[in-house]
């Protein structure tokens, strides 16, 4: 005789509605069936699959797992495992980690004898690798043989692969197959042969009401497959079905006539009833205890007002805001030719230098003048200072004051001098006069450079910070 839990579908790691609390509560669920098989004497613990719920699980969930299978190998029980879609890598799979560590022995074509029932695993298959799929299972010599694997299999809910499919194309006569990946439980015979789900540990969505737990398989002459529950946080189920005028209200007594108490609540809206703020319900729960509350109202009101909502061009918005910015014909014959469609991309640079080229040889100083930038406000400038528009000229220190024949001046166009001896400059600073050989005179913003030469003949003019280059657009 032998006796084994047929579990799966733990999905450690599991951080459902984002808390950290379910993480724990899916570790804790696979404690438990630890615990169980060594408190029971079973002969294994047959995992299906899935024991992660990601393929790349965090070091705690690790750690998790291998305190889980300590437990179990402390108690001189073997744990058999195939790989599930969830946690399966493209080479080294987690189970061959803690198969090397010598907790976990990873089943495949060839049999695992325990008391009288050769173990066989097969891993999760792909749809695209079932076509003319060819296990090629060892024979072995038990009395028992029993196939452990991972899918969704007719004629259970969301079933894809026949497993006639399996069973036809090896000679290995199975007489169960233990099967992982629908989390509800579910038993069937096909052919002489039991092909059953466990079900999952802990509650992977809020669609699984069943009590979760394992199967306690025993192979003595026949299989006979046993259900059980295990402990798991609660979930409260309320379904409320609406009468017209019902609304909000009538949904939250419905809801406060539970226990909440850390509990994950479900709430179902159906009916005729008025509109239902899920938030007004999900905050009463908390209110009440509960850990997590997820309201579903399958109700559809028509919409009440129909919105218009309509697009601006962003080409256009581009090209409005390159005319504001004042750039020079250069410029904006440059900028035409990165957002073209007429280039390709791999060419820009490509092109840009060569229209750069042309336009320099070109020699149209023109070309490269920066245009006045379009302002908005330029409406608003003739329009009267409310401020200024009282005050008077002739105080000293006004920005609009006239130079009177009264004031000294210097008469080189040096600094002039406001009444009493103080500077106009109002920040009190002395003016640097430009020197005649064009010397270097320092510019208002503290560097160096270079000034305009003074001579008569309509020299070279410096140019201002205001002013835009092409290179400040390149």
């Amino acid at each position: 005789m032998t006796r084994v839990i047929h579990t799966g579908d733990t999905h450690l790691g599991y951080r459902q509605y984002h808390r950290p609390e379910r993480r724990e509560d899916f570790r804790a669920a696979f404690r438990q069936v630890a615990v169980d098989a060594a408190d029971g004497g079973v002969d294994a613990v047959v995992h299906a699959g899935d024991l992660f719920h990601d393929r790349r699980p965090d070091l705690g969930d690790i750690m998790g797992a291998l305190s889980v299978l300590r437990t179990i190998d402390d108690a001189g029980i073997p744990f058999l495992a195939v790989v599930g879609n969830h946690e399966a890598k493209r080479s080294a799979q987690w189970l061959d980690l803690f198969e090397s560590l010598g907790l976990a022995t990873r089943l495949g074509a060839e049999p695992v004898t325990v008391g009288d029932t050769d173990f066989y695993g097969l891993d999760f298959v792909p749809r695209a690798s079932r076509e003319g799929f060819d296990p090629e299972f060892e024979h072995g010599d038990a009395a028992h043989a029993a196939l452990v694997t991972h899918g969704l299999f007719e004629p259970f809910d969301f079933g894809e692969w026949d497993p006639r499919e399996i069973l036809d194309a090896t000679d290995v006569a199975f007489d169960a197959l233990l099967l992982g990946d629908n989390h509800d439980p579910g038993t069937v015979e096909i052919e002489d042969v039991w092909v059953t789900y466990c079900g999952s540990t802990e509650r992977a969505s809020a669609a699984e009401r069943e009590d979760r737990g394992y199967n306690l398989v025993t192979f003595d002459g026949e299989v006979d497959i046993r259900r059980r529950n295990i402990d798991t946080r609660e979930f409260v189920y309320v379904d409320v079905e609406l009468a017209p005028g019902e609304g909000t209200q009538r949904v939250r007594d419905r809801v406060g006539q539970h226990d909440l108490a850390a509990a994950v609540v479900v709430v179902t809206i159906e009916g005729d009833g008025d509109p239902v703020a899920p938030a007004d319900v999900e905050e009463f729960a908390l209110e009440e205890g509960a850990l997590v509350c997820r309201v579903t109202d399958h109700r559809e009101f028509p919409e009440e007002t129909e919105r218009e909502v309509s697009f601006a061009d962003p080409d256009e918005a581009v090209r409005e805001r390159v005319r504001d910015l004042g750039l020079s014909e250069a410029a904006r014959d440059i900028d035409e030719t990165v957002r073209a469609g007429d280039v390709a991309d791999s060419n820009v640079d490509e092109a840009v230098q060569q229209r750069v080229a042309e336009l320099v040889k070109a020699g149209d100083a023109d070309t490269f003048a920066a245009a006045d930038p379009v302002d908005d406000s330029a409406d608003d400038a003739d329009a009267p200072d409310d401020e200024s528009a009282g005050a008077d000229p002739s105080k000293a220190g006004s920005a609009d004051a006239e130079v009177t024949d009264d004031e000294p001046t210097d008469g080189d166009g040096g600094e002039t001098t406001a009444p009493g001896g103080a500077s106009a400059d109002p920040l009190g600073s002395e003016a640097e006069p430009a020197e005649a050989d064009g010397g270097e005179t320092t510019s208002g913003d503290g560097h160096g450079s270079e000034a305009a030469s003074g001579d008569s003949d309509g020299g070279e003019t410096a140019v201002s910070d205001d002013d835009a280059t092409l290179e400040d657009y390149l």
